[in-house]
């Protein structure tokens, strides 16, 4: 199961993102980091490490792993929690990167008074792009699970199972990694709930 962790800052980013990518997405992609950084601030993972690791992980597991090249789906995964953890509106992202990644970020968010079940399973209905953008932020959450509390692992692992998986199916090599990660995670099935 490949891990995507090379690139906790910018600066570990911007050269394989150069080498992938034309240099009008690279430039984009860079405003994006810096308007995701802006906006979440201080805010930090579960794990204490700084934020902005994490939407660059999800960047890599686009570009890298499953060869994400189309530019809004891109600069959506960097923005794909802006509307649900910070104080960011859809029309802010609308003006700074375009209605089509703002509505790419939106339909990865969860709408505010919702079960996250229930916002999981609505992204059976999302368009390709979007269901893209989720599978990249979910492999970052997952990839290194056991960083978590058990409780949590299981939780999460379940979820990942019932909702994203099935998700992947429409894309190759999510569909693989997912199965390589659950596979390798199969063990907490067996835990107690």
């Amino acid at each position: 199961m490949e891990i995507f962790t090379s690139w906790p800052s910018w600066k570990q980013a911007e050269g394989p993102l150069g080498k992938a990518l034309p240099p009008t997405t690279v430039e984009l992609l860079r405003e994006a980091v810096a308007f995701a950084g802006r906006c979440h601030g201080v805010q930090q993972r579960p794990t204490g490490r700084p934020y902005v690791e994490h939407l660059l992980e999800a960047l890599e597991v686009a570009v890298v792993g499953a060869g994400v090249a189309d530019r809004d789906v891109l600069v959506a995964t960097v923005l794909h929690d802006v509307l649900e953890d910070t104080l960011c509106t859809e029309a802010e992202v609308a003006r700074r990167f375009g209605p089509r990644v703002a509505a790419l970020v939106r339909w990865v968010t969860k709408p505010p008074g919702t079960m996250k079940a229930d916002y999981l399973a609505s992204l059976v209905k999302a368009p390709s792009q979007a269901v893209l953008v989720k599978l990249a932020d979910r492999v970052s959450n997952v990839q290194e699970l056991q960083r978590m509390p058990w409780r949590f692992q299981r939780r999460y692992y379940l979820e990942t199972v019932a909702y994203i998986m099935p998700l992947a199916g429409a894309h190759p090599w999510f569909a693989r990694w997912y199965a390589e990660w659950r596979e390798h995670w199969r063990r907490v099935e067996r835990w107690p709930g």
